[in-house]
């Protein structure tokens, strides 16, 4: 009997190389192991419309339920894999049964960091969200409660923050650092969001670190900062960080850098293994980084299914991301980090504003907010590498369509000379 591929986590990435693959004529078997009872599901809503509960629970299937069985695709949700044995070319179910492969994904995501229990992170009313039962978990407590306190002020409790705003609670979060949105964004996009949470009323702490979460009877009942102050709460949501589920690969010998290490065909340290996703560390521009995205998840996803058809292909995906925020949805394209100077474009027609990055001349990211066709135009010229001048940008009568088009012709008449 011919081994499958066999797919560890479903999620993203997996749905996405199952989409891909089985558009191969000579595919192999396909046996995807998930550890949710769920077929692989959109986690973005989450935090948003399905917390609002605007989604029911099948609209967030990536795929419906038979479409699997349908396409020839085995599988076992509610199953978890304990342990991988790579000289064997078999993974091993908690069950005990031990399964043969012939080619091995790792698709096993991230989990949420979580407060340490000495802190008060054990308190019934504590909740991270990073899959539907932690949003249905929280949904369901929230319920004829008001006071919610988020640690954290990156984007999924700034996400949160609108949607408990938005379903009449009331919302402080908490940020240790200067500013909200620090580690991933300018000083500009902090303020603009900043801006934004307050003019729907939630309260915004900066420089106020956690100290600890006191409870009563084991339940919570409020927040004490390492400033002295202390806020009543019914609830505590910590957006904190995710960590890479890496301990199946580490325990095989796989190696990881954080994340499970792969090249730039998704494969890791040990042949016929590939990983993708959030689990994965990937070398961009000659720095070995980690993302957590959809689009990330989904190309590596995509590639692998590629490669495994035949295909000579890299990963050389531009980074991009999205955030939906009461009315706003921001769009980002490219990464910001290293940035030397920021400029700044507002759309009067919109009432949107984007944040163009440069890392000295060139042009490496875009934060737009409720501005599409900066986010469009922008990260067309990231792909093509082209560095628009910054006066140009900052100048809202600049016809970014037409600047696109005139760096266009300019690059490859360049090139052409070349």
């Amino acid at each position: 009997m011919t081994k499958p591929i066999v797919i560890v986590g479903a999620g993203q990435a997996a749905a996405s190389f199952s989409s891909r693959y089985i558009m191969h004529a000579d595919r192999l078997p396909v046996l995807l192991i998930g550890e949710e009872h769920a077929p692989p599901y959109q986690r973005p809503p989450l935090s948003k419309k399905y917390l609002r509960g605007e989604f029911q629970r099948e609209r967030l299937w990536i795929r419906q339920s038979h479409w699997y069985d349908d396409n020839g695709i085995d599988t076992r949700f509610g199953t978890r894999v304990r342990e991988l044995a790579p000289e064997k070319k078999q993974v091993v179910t908690d069950s005990g049964e031990s399964i043969e492969y012939e080619k091995l994904i790792l698709c096993t995501g991230s989990r949420a960091r979580r407060l340490p229990d000495e802190v008060g992170g054990s308190l019934k009313g504590v909740f991270t969200l990073r899959s539907i039962n932690d949003a249905d978990k929280l949904s369901a407590y929230l319920d004829g409660k008001h006071r919610l306190v988020i640690v954290g002020g990156g984007y999924i409790g700034l996400e949160i923050a609108a949607t408990a705003r938005t379903l009449g609670h009331v919302v402080t979060v908490i940020e240790m650092a200067d500013r909200i949105l620090q580690r991933v964004a300018s000083v500009e996009t902090s303020e603009y969001f900043r801006t934004l949470h307050k003019d729907h009323g939630v309260n915004i702490l900066e420089s106020a670190g956690l100290a600890r979460i006191h409870g009563e009877c084991g339940v919570v009942q409020s927040v004490e900062l390492d400033r002295g102050e202390y806020i009543e709460a019914d609830a505590v949501l910590t957006g904190i960080g995710a960590v890479p589920n890496i301990e199946l690969a580490e325990t095989a010998g796989i190696e990881c850098e954080n994340g499970i290490a792969v090249d730039e065909t998704c494969q890791t340290s040990i042949p016929d293994i590939y990983a993708a996703g959030d689990c994965t560390s990937f070398v961009r521009h000659g720095q070995r980084i980690r993302l957590e995205s959809v689009q990330n998840a989904a190309d590596q996803g995509d590639l692998i299914a590629r490669i495994l058809s035949g295909k000579h292909d890299q990963y050389t995906s531009t980074p991009w991301f999205w955030s939906e925020q009461y009315d706003c949805m921001l769009q980002i394209a490219g990464l910001s980090q290293g940035y030397t100077q920021t400029v700044i474009r507002d759309n009067s027609a919109t009432g949107g504003r984007s944040v163009w990055y440069y890392q000295n001349d060139d042009l490496i990211a875009v934060d737009a907010m409720s501005d599409t066709k900066s986010y469009a135009f922008g990260r067309r010229m990231i792909e093509m590498g082209i560095n628009p001048p910054m006066n140009q940008v900052s100048d809202e009568t600049t016809d970014l369509k037409l600047l696109l088009q005139e760096s266009q012709n300019k690059l490859l008449a360049e090139r052409a000379g070349n």
